[in-house]
C-alpha cells in the first residue's frame, strides 16, 4: 500500500502553523520592503493568538498564550531598549509567542537568532566591508558591557544609524519560525 500525502487535510489539521507562518512571510516582505514591521500586523497576530489559545484550551490555554506573548515580547525587548531592533520585531516575535507558547517560542528564538547571524554575515559579505562592521560590532560590544545604561546605549544608537548597514529582522524571525516549526513536524 502507497502513502499519499494529502496537503489539504495538512493544513486544515495544522491551520494555526500555517496561518502563523503565512502572517510571518508577510512581515518579512514588508519589514525588507519599508524596513519596519506594522503594527496592523503586530496586533492582530498577538490577539489571534490569544482568542485561538482561549477558544481551543479555556483559560489555561489562554494563559499558556499570554506567558508565550510575554516570552517572546522579553527576549527581543532588551536588544529595542538599547536601540538594536525595531519595536515590530519585538511585536512580531509577541505574536510568535502569542500561538506557539513559551517552550516552543524559546525554540524558535533560537533558531531565528541563529538564521539572523548568518543573514548578518551574508549582507556584509555582499557589501565586501568587512573591517567596518567587525570595528562597530567590536564597538558596540564594549559599549554594551562597559555602559550599561540602556538610554545612554539607545542614543549611540541612533547616532551612528545613518553609518550602518541595517537589516530587516522579520526576515530572521520568518526563516527561524519557520525552519523550527518544519524541523519540529508542525508543518505537517
Amino acid at each position: 500500500m502507497s502513502y499519499a500525502f494529502d496537503w489539504g487535510t495538512a493544513v486544515a489539521d495544522h491551520w494555526p502553523v500555517w496561518l502563523l507562518t503565512f502572517v510571518l512571510i508577510v512581515a518579512a516582505v514588508v519589514d525588507a520592503i519599508r524596513m519596519r514591521v506594522p503594527n496592523w500586523l503586530t496586533f492582530p497576530l498577538v490577539a489571534g493568538g490569544w482568542a485561538y489559545s482561549a477558544a481551543m484550551f479555556g483559560w489555561e490555554g489562554l494563559g499558556w498564550s499570554l506567558l508565550g506573548t510575554v516570552v517572546g515580547f522579553g527576549l527581543l525587548f532588551p536588544a529595542h531598549v538599547i536601540g538594536g531592533m525595531g519595536a515590530g520585531d519585538v511585536k512580531l516575535f509577541a505574536g510568535v509567542g502569542a500561538w506557539l507558547h513559551a517552550t516552543q517560542t524559546l525554540h524558535a528564538f533560537c533558531v531565528s537568532a541563529i538564521v539572523g547571524g548568518l543573514f548578518a554575515v551574508l549582507v556584509v559579505a555582499w557589501c565586501g566591508q568587512w573591517r567596518k562592521h567587525w570595528l562597530q560590532f567590536q564597538m558596540i560590544f564594549f559599549e554594551i558591557v562597559t555602559i550599561r545604561d540602556p538610554q545612554a546605549l539607545s542614543a549611540m544608537a541612533a547616532e551612528r544609524k545613518s553609518s550602518m548597514k541595517l537589516l530587516p529582522y522579520g526576515i530572521s524571525i520568518m526563516l527561524g519560525t519557520i525552519v523550527y516549526l518544519g524541523w519540529s513536524g508542525q508543518l505537517i
